[in-house]
């Protein structure tokens, strides 16, 4: 399995612009089927998936628990985009808590 830590400067530079849509909600999918072979944009891209997935379930959740719900879980989600997007810019990549666990066990 090849890791993020193997992944060379080339890769980072190659891929920064399409990994920067890998936390931009349903885009998260184009950077997984345009640049699969980049670990910097795969590791970014099933982060960003993981996300978006959490998106929908707290939209489904929210008709159960209500409009609070919809509110604190989209501000979390959102907030880790937002972070996930930084990372990107500046050629980083950062393990999210909860979501890099689950991002870690996607195989493609």
């Amino acid at each position: 399995m090849v890791t993020y830590d193997d992944a060379h400067k080339d890769d980072v530079l190659e891929g920064k612009v399409i990994a920067i849509l890998a936390y931009l909600s349903i885009l998260c999918i184009i950077p997984l089927l345009i640049k699969k072979n980049n670990i910097f944009v795969l590791a970014h891209s099933k982060q960003g998936l993981v996300l978006f997935v959490g998106e929908v379930a707290v939209f489904i959740l929210h008709i159960i628990f209500g409009v609070w719900f919809l509110k604190l879980g989209m501000f979390i989600l959102l907030t880790l985009s937002f972070v996930g997007l930084l990372a990107v810019l500046r050629g980083q990549y950062i393990k999210m808590p909860v979501v890099s666990l689950i991002a870690e066990k996607i195989t493609l």
